[in-house]
């Protein structure tokens, strides 16, 4: 049941991201609208049990921290990686060097997006 349930909600999902992704700025401001709207939720139900702000505090360093979120979304991935390789920061960088990383950018998005198109394909033939 739970299954079945998990895969409607993964195909309409599918289909949302598939046609939002053709308007980038609805897109963006539907996920904006989403996103506030599951802090203004969390926001109240903290103020509704009473939690004091170093009770919140501590809750969110825990929970970010736990599930790898902390440093990812407070620094980023892409400067640790950057730190780890030696690379250079982005102002250190020529006009050269950045093309070059968008390009392979650009090619490693298309390989993704094939991939997912075969996922998508094997889905098929497997329902």
């Amino acid at each position: 049941m739970l299954n079945k349930i998990v895969k409607i909600f993964d195909k309409m999902e599918d289909k949302i991201r598939s046609r939002l992704s053709r308007r980038p700025i609805l897109y963006a401001f539907v996920g904006c609208v989403g996103i506030v709207l599951i802090w203004r939720g969390v926001w109240v139900m903290a103020d509704e049990v009473n939690m004091p702000g170093w009770v919140s505090l501590a809750l969110g360093v825990g929970i970010t921290v736990a599930t790898g979120l902390f440093v990812s979304f407070f620094i980023g991935e892409r400067i640790i990686i950057s730190g780890i390789k030696g690379e250079k920061r982005i102002e250190e960088k020529t006009e050269e060097e950045i093309r070059k990383e968008d390009i392979t950018l650009a090619e490693t998005e298309v390989d993704l997006h094939e991939i997912k198109e075969e996922l998508q394909e094997i889905k098929k033939e497997l329902q």
